[in-house]
């Protein structure tokens, strides 16, 4: 029979051990939430790109609006505002670091959407070195898709100023603007061509060293699995141990005192 103290402990063991079997539990199933939710996001990006392109007229003025558009395709017609081009850092493209090139258009007078023309490689000798960037100074057709404004990242206190960024906020951005810019962004798909003026012919698509692999968003989903896994185990040890020294080892402890000594 139990003492008192021995049969407290053991309540206290019972539920240490059902707290941290929960615990783990609800990450196993949270994680293997993630990875469905990436599952969804992608099959929705594949469906809305098989839809007839936006013209630039139809394109999100609200951000309700621009979300049921996101993965849209579209051609934006415009002028670079190449003086205000941002370097997003530590942006991987090709499991190579470096920046996300984000340059706004100016569709019309106080009308501007971000767009994320491409990835350029970090110099890792000089991070403030930055390769060349070509910007026709006319109107230019960019292709691409729609999609949210670039992704935040962790970043510390004064790092979202300047040529190179960590993070881009639209609103703080739109200020220093000083015009109104879209609530979305434009994921360039292929090098923007130049509108010929006054009948000139046109010089074709211009060419740069921005590469635009952007990446799946279900890519990663194997992490998502491979981290239930380990959640899951984890929680099968907690109760398996916790089974055996609660429960099963004292049982059989027990059955083999109660056995009568064999006669001689």
């Amino acid at each position: 029979m139990l003492t008192r103290p021995a049969s407290s402990r053991r309540i206290w063991v019972l539920l240490a051990a059902l707290l941290a079997g929960s615990v783990t539990a609800r990450l196993g199933w949270w994680q293997l939430d993630r990875a469905q939710q990436k599952l969804d996001l992608q099959a929705r990006m594949l469906a809305r790109a098989e839809l007839a392109p936006l013209s630039p007229a139809e394109l999100a003025r609200e951000p309700d609006a621009a979300a049921a558009q996101h993965y849209r395709r579209t051609v934006l017609r415009g002028r670079w505002l190449a003086d205000r081009t941002v370097y997003l850092d530590n942006r991987q493209m090709n499991a190579r670091q470096g920046f996300y090139v984000v340059t706004p258009l100016q569709l019309a007078p106080g009308d501007v959407v971000l767009v994320q023309r491409g990835w350029v490689p970090r110099d890792f000798n000089d991070r403030s070195r930055l390769p060349p960037l070509q910007s026709p100074r006319g109107e230019v057709l960019v292709p691409g898709r729609v999609a949210p404004p670039p992704s935040q990242l962790l970043a510390l206190a004064g790092e979202d100023h300047g040529l190179i960024r960590q993070n881009l906020d639209l609103a703080a951005f739109a200020k220093d603007l000083g015009q109104r810019v879209r609530p979305l962004s434009l994921q360039q798909t292929a090098t923007e061509q130049v509108v010929p003026e006054d009948g000139a012919a046109s010089d074709g698509p211009v060419r740069d060293d921005l590469l635009r692999q952007w990446p799946e968003v279900a890519v990663d989903v194997g992490k998502h699995h491979g981290y239930a896994f380990q959640w899951f185990a984890l929680c099968a040890l907690i109760v398996g141990l916790t089974a055996w020294f609660q429960f099963i080892r004292p049982a059989r402890r027990n059955s083999s005192r109660t056995q009568p000594e064999p006669s001689e």
